[in-house]
């Protein structure tokens, strides 16, 4: 039996004592025993990032405590950051991000423009039967359930190579060895990256051609499949990084529990203006399914930027598109349990910020400077979403 079933995320904003943070979180219990949290917390104060990422902390930690959490269930901690150069130093020193910890931490140099030097997206999984089984290597969190075993990674770059281009192979070059030595490949069994990219404008094309000749070299092609992913502006805290990559990735995932979605009568395939990924991909396992929005921007089926110039109109129109791609799986824009929008222009914030809170007031979500691929392009915005699904034949997540 192959059914979707009632939606199950549950969204709110989580009344906090103090007014110096600002939490939002998303939770999904499905049929089984693993319940899934995503949360978005940001400082609302000024003050230096020490302070900010106490406040940031102190919430974190009610927020827990409110959803009865243990923080041994994080698997992933993102770091919006204003200034990496001078604060990853201090992030990689916080309890928050120990190297130590049973979760990996991210570090992107996006700044987030609706108050605070940094912002926090945590996720979280807590099963309720035992079995779950996590173990940290370096920059990869591995967390095993039933059939299945759950690799997120996280600050891959090379800094010794001089431009993106080389970078980006390298990159990918070691990640399909890590792959390869957990039997896994890029095509079968990577699920979503994330690829930062400073200066945007100068670097892109470079990643983009590295990426096609090695996807190419491994059997990912138009013909076949690419990785749903966000290539956006990011800064490392070294200088001489140009691109930086996060990956999440399943091993034992079956080819029935994977669907690429479209939306051809809103934005068509990504190759036809010489891009290689997927615009958004479905998993699915035993009671739920995750949706993976890859970065999504205000495109025509032709590839074309519509409402050029106007970042409320690109706003609407990206939102139509993500919600295009999302009913290709049965799924509306409810069931997203977070956001994250790229700006242009930080001057655009506030009234972005207004826009999505009015409608997405209990949504967790995060608005940050990070330029997109074309300058036309004045917004782009991710997210995941996640609603019930029956097959008892598959996995359990």
């Amino acid at each position: 039996m192959k059914t979707l079933h009632p939606l199950q995320l549950v969204k709110a904003s989580i009344p906090y004592t103090s007014d110096e943070a600002l939490i939002h979180a998303a939770s999904f219990i499905g049929r089984g025993e693993l319940t899934e949290y995503h949360l978005m917390i940001q400082p609302n104060l000024s003050g230096n990032f020490e302070l900010q990422l106490e406040r940031v902390a102190e919430a974190y930690a009610y927020a827990l405590s409110h959803l009865g959490l243990d923080p041994d269930g994080a698997v992933l901690r993102r770091f919006f950051c204003s200034d990496p150069a001078n604060q990853q130093a201090i992030l990689e020193g916080h309890p928050l991000a120990d190297l130590e910890a049973p979760c990996v931490a991210s570090f992107v140099g996006q700044p987030p423009l609706t108050g605070g030097k940094v912002a926090l997206w945590a996720y979280h999984v807590q099963s309720t039967d035992g079995d779950l089984r996590k173990r940290r290597t370096g920059n990869t969190l591995a967390w095993e359930r039933g059939a299945l075993t759950h690799y997120w990674t996280t600050n891959l770059v090379d800094a010794t190579a001089s431009d993106s281009y080389a970078q980006t192979h390298t990159i990918f070059e070691d990640y399909v060895s890590f792959l390869e030595q957990r039997k896994m490949t890029l095509a079968l069994n990577v699920v979503r990256t994330w690829l930062y990219v400073r200066d945007v404008d100068s670097n892109y094309e470079g990643l983009v051609d590295a990426r096609r000749e090695l996807f190419l070299e491994h059997g990912l092609t138009p013909q076949t499949n690419y990785i749903a992913s966000t290539g956006i502006e990011g800064r490392s805290a070294q200088a001489a990084v140009k691109v930086s990559m996060d990956a999440y990735a399943v091993a034992g995932l079956l080819p029935e529990q994977i669907r690429f979605l479209q939306a051809p009568d809103h934005l068509g395939p990504t190759h036809l203006y010489g891009v290689s990924f997927e615009r958004a991909t479905a998993t699915r396992y035993r009671d739920r399914q995750h949706i993976y929005i890859s970065g999504t921007a205000s495109i025509n089926p032709a590839g074309e930027i519509l409402h050029e110039g106007d970042v409320l109109g690109q706003l609407s129109r990206t939102l139509l598109n993500i919600e295009a791609l999302l009913q290709d799986a049965s799924a509306d824009l409810d069931a997203v349990a977070h956001f994250i929008v790229y700006l242009r222009d930080p001057d655009d914030a506030e009234r972005v910020n207004a826009v999505l809170k009015a409608r997405f007031p209990d949504t967790p979500m995060v608005v940050v400077w990070a330029p997109v691929c074309r300058p036309g392009w004045l917004i782009e915005i991710e997210a995941i979403a996640i609603t019930g699904y029956e097959d008892e034949a598959l996995p359990v997540y």
